[in-house]
């Protein structure tokens, strides 16, 4: 990269190893004030390292970071903060049994004669950050209530909150309706008009090609390219991303749907807000794909079908034979499966290794009193090739692989399960494109099997690319179904239909 003068900040060949993995190698990325600098890169390529380098939640190896040309090397989060750098991360991480306020002023909370909180100032000043922008949130709501979409938008305004000269938001639409990221862009807008640096971590072509001024790829831990965001294609991204071309976005259907799996009749969950008389038929060999809008209690369709929400009235029926699923126990052993929308709350064990986050859910399988290690590492290994994760060993900790790769370990950990349903939430969210396209092979390569699969996504395209028929929820309730041949198409222009019924109920 040619030296510049004028930039706001500047890493240059900063690298980091961690046991059996050099994450970054020679990596580099500068940043001008007021404009949008994208990252990019598969799962793994080192984007999300190189930040929390300059975050300090990691202490490069090697390597220089200059902030308005001074060197700085920020001992902790708190230090990079106080120095006017924040950092939303894809993984959120609050106290979910505080109010929003005391979220976004954890660690600094206004005082009262230095020794009592001041609420009323904490309060307001939430309320400031709020309305500058335009964030509805009561900033009294136990932050546990709200979506994720919801505890995103309050992540984003507690970075605005600090002042900061540089806003590092990695994956920050992966939660968001189309509605939503209009926000998050028009909040993106003002900061860059203040001068403000956005480093944007993203996996969304159409996203980073409409918004960035310029940017940088990263492969294998290595800078590969920087350019004007206005000189790139798609096509160009990908290439320089994964090093191949990819002409095909989804792969090729051949799953057959067959006979009837799963019979869902009239399901109402429990306690509000749930889903409310919610009947579909889901058939073997099929992907049912879940829209809908946030709020339309998509992700509480499939916890009240799995037991982890308590179902009020209706029944489930599978070939058949009536089955009450009272608890995610009992509904793993009827042969269901739950890939939660949250990895890091509710999917992986962060500080576990990779063979006990692949086995924790088949444990019976291997001993009661004493657990065959020799089975547990067949199978590890092979939730490991058949997925392909990249990891040093079995034993490395998950909380060290990048999100797509800790993915592929939750997958593999419910396919040992040989599930006949699989529930899917957000599968994809959060993996880069080459990493995608191999879910999707394997979600269809189940179908093929007979498995019935139903997959919530907020991301339309994929629900058409890769779906049999896609349910719409709308405020719990069913809306519609549209199918695969008559309703849709596998074409843009058929999301209108699936966005009129989203709206239905609201």
């Amino acid at each position: 990269m040619e030296q510049t003068q004028g930039y706001l900040l500047e890493m240059e060949g900063v690298c980091k190893s961690f046991p059996g993995v050099k994450a970054l190698d020679n990596a580099q990325l500068r940043l001008r004030a007021g404009t949008v600098h994208a990252l990019m890169g598969e799962n793994g390529a080192g984007k999300s390292t190189l930040m929390k380098c300059l975050f300090g939640l990691y202490k490069k190896d090697s390597g220089t970071i200059k902030m308005e040309g001074q060197e700085v090397n920020f001992a902790d989060p708190r230090n990079a903060l106080d120095n006017g750098v924040a950092m939303v991360h894809q993984e959120l991480n609050q106290v979910l049994r505080r109010n929003v306020m005391e979220n976004v002023w954890l660690g600094r909370f206004p005082m009262r004669a230095g020794l009592f909180v001041n609420g009323s100032k904490m309060y307001n000043e939430t309320k400031r950050v709020f309305k500058e922008l335009a964030i509805d949130v009561d900033p009294r709501t136990i932050i546990g209530k709200l979506s994720v979409s919801q505890r995103q938008m309050v992540e984003i305004a507690k970075a605005v909150s600090y002042n900061a000269k540089i806003v590092v938001l990695d994956e920050p639409t992966s939660s968001l309706t189309e509605n939503e990221v209009e926000h998050l862009f028009r909040i993106i807008k003002k900061l860059t008009a203040q001068g403000v640096g956005i480093i944007y971590i993203s996996h969304k072509m159409d996203e980073i090609l409409r918004i960035s001024d310029e940017v940088t790829i990263m492969r294998d831990g290595q800078w590969v390219a920087t350019r004007d965001a206005s000189a790139l294609t798609t096509e160009e991204i990908i290439r320089l991303m994964v090093n191949r071309e990819m002409s095909q976005r989804f792969p090729e259907k051949k799953n057959q749907p067959g006979e009837v799996l799963m019979e869902v009749k009239n399901l109402t969950g429990r306690y509000e807000p749930t889903c409310r008389d919610v009947s579909f038929n889901l058939h073997r060999g099929e992907v049912l794909g879940v829209a809908g809008l946030v709020g339309s209690r998509r992700t509480e369709l499939l916890n009240t079908i799995f037991g982890h929400f308590t179902r009020g009235e209706g029944e489930v029926l599978v070939e058949g034979t009536p089955i009450l699923n009272a608890s995610p126990e009992e509904a793993t052993a009827n042969g269901f499966a739950l890939l939660t929308e949250e990895r890091r709350a509710t999917g992986i064990f962060p500080m576990s290794s990779i063979l006990f986050n692949s086995t924790i859910a088949n444990v019976r399988r291997y001993g009661k009193m004493l657990l065959s290690g020799a089975a547990m590492r067949k199978d590890t290994k092979w939730v490991i090739d058949t997925i392909s994760v990249k990891t040093p060993s079995q034993s490395t900790a998950i909380r060290s692989l990048s999100g797509g790769n800790q993915q592929k370990v939750i997958i593999g950990r419910w396919l040992l399960t040989d599930p006949e349903i699989l529930l899917l939430d957000e599968p994809t969210r959060g993996i880069d494109v080459g990493a995608k396209f191999e879910i999707y092979q394997l979600i269809l390569q189940l179908a093929e099997q007979g498995k019935g699969i139903i997959m919530v996504s907020s991301e339309m395209p994929e629900l058409i690319g890769i779906c049999d028929r896609i349910l719409v929820m709308s405020n719990g309730r069913m809306a519609g179904i549209v199918e695969r041949g008559k309703d849709f198409a596998g074409i843009p222009g058929e999301q209108e239909t699936i966005l009129t019924l989203a709206a239905k109920y609201v």
